[in-house]
């Protein structure tokens, strides 16, 4: 992966959004957080940062939000240096939203708390409700314009999380962990959603999980931190390996893709390659199946 380095933007695709080279970053008590992080998001793309705990997923989003700018290293926002971006340029842009929404979530009903970027942002009346209708709509919550925040669910308030940084207009969004607390259903809600701004509204999504049997479903391209470090990136087929290697990095395999390892490596079944979803798993079974009766 190309590096980007200062007096190298002219070289840098505009199809690049963020351009980040952390040499070294080390918490204030001296532990060493994050090394070695070269990363190129592309405009419109969806990017999953996969670790475990503690591996410094959190602490990467909150260099690249701009948050912390004591790192060794760069980060470009669109061919600018982050550095020398004050808060509000780079919050026109790029917002983060963090694990428990009830650290972002401060006013008393969702109106008032989707409408407080955009005023903040100096737009007219006509334009902040434009903004939030807009916004509301695009996570499906505009019916619940009047309510209280205190009395929507864990997930619902995740959403007016998200809603706040669109009305904003916010091109990027930063997500730590946005599936965290949720049911099943409710992680499936949030990626389907998040998957619809990404498809249908262009905006460039970074998710930070541990979720590894969500990522094959909905992400472009993946991120393995570990101890923070980048140890592997790629597309999830190049990811997604070997059960040893993913422990390695105190991670698993995506459940069905574990199935089929071990139906292959250990009960000597012969398929062709380890699928990471389940229609790719029934294809895979039903394709092996038939080799099967044809050597029968």
């Amino acid at each position: 992966m190309e590096n980007i380095k200062s007096g190298q933007l002219s070289a840098v695709s505009s199809q690049v959004r963020l351009g980040v080279k952390i040499n070294s970053f080390r918490y204030p008590d001296g532990t060493q957080a994050l090394s070695d992080i070269n990363m190129a998001v592309n405009r419109g793309e969806f990017i999953g940062i996969l670790g475990s705990n503690g591996s410094g997923k959190t602490t990467l989003l909150k260099i690249i939000d701009g948050l912390m700018k004591d790192f060794e290293g760069s980060v470009y926002l669109d061919r600018a240096d982050i550095k020398k971006l004050s808060p509000k340029e780079i919050y026109k842009k790029v917002g983060l939203i963090f694990q428990n929404p009830d650290d972002q979530l401060f006013a008393a009903t969702v109106l008032e708390d989707v409408a407080f970027g955009p005023i903040n942002m100096g737009f007219k009346e006509d334009e902040v409700i434009t903004r939030i209708n807009n916004a509301l709509r695009d996570v499906e919550m505009e019916e619940y314009a009047r309510k209280s925040i205190h009395n929507l669910s864990f997930g619902q308030k995740k959403r007016i999380c998200i809603a706040g940084l669109l009305a904003m207009g916010h091109e990027i969004l930063l997500l730590d962990e946005p599936t965290a607390g949720l049911d099943p259903m409710g992680e499936y809600k949030m990626m389907t959603l998040l998957t619809k701004l990404n498809k249908e509204k262009g905006v460039t999504i970074i998710m930070a999980t541990h979720s590894v049997d969500l990522v094959p479903l909905f992400l472009d391209r993946l991120y393995i931190l570990s101890k923070g470090c980048i140890v592997r990136e790629g597309i999830p087929e190049e990811v997604f390996t070997a059960p040893d290697e993913m422990a390695s990095v105190k991670l698993r395999l995506p459940q069905i893709a574990e199935l089929i390892y071990k139906l292959r490596h250990e009960d000597n079944m012969p398929f062709g390659k380890i699928p990471l979803t389940i229609g790719e798993a029934r294809r895979e079974i039903i394709k092996t199946m038939q080799n099967v009766k044809l050597k029968i």
